[in-house]
């Protein structure tokens, strides 16, 4: 049974930085596409960065140069690394993963199967 486990967020000041992890089980995390997803109140889920089984990464134009992610294999284990956070960047962060993910749907929210149940990032000015 595939298990995603979400932690790491909390409140920082605007500047700050914060890592996000995914513990996942259940499965090897190297073979599933991976993803980060935020969701702020009354908007839509969106993606945030995603890894693909190869370790390529996509990042999403409103976090690039700040957000980056990746994966330790050895822990089965996704991070979410956030620099110069803003206050637009709060929302519930959630980590997803799918067995295939076809590159035009990895920043899409239905194209992942498996879903955590979120951390809170609040960010103030």
């Amino acid at each position: 049974q595939v298990q995603l486990v979400e932690s790491g967020g909390g409140s920082v000041q605007s500047g700050g930085s914060l890592r996000l992890s995914c513990a996942a089980s259940g499965y090897t995390i190297s073979r599933y596409f991976m993803g980060w997803f935020r969701q702020a109140p009354g908007k839509e889920r969106e993606g945030v960065a995603t890894i693909d089984i190869n370790g390529s990464s996509r990042i999403a134009d409103s976090v690039t140069g700040r957000f980056t992610i990746s994966r330790e294999n050895s822990k089965n284990t996704l991070y979410l690394q956030m620099n110069s956070l803003k206050p637009e960047d709060t929302a519930m962060y959630y980590c997803a993963a799918d067995e295939a993910v076809p590159w035009f749907r990895r920043l899409v929210a239905d194209g992942y199967h498996y879903w955590g149940q979120g951390t809170q990032v609040t960010v103030s000015s």
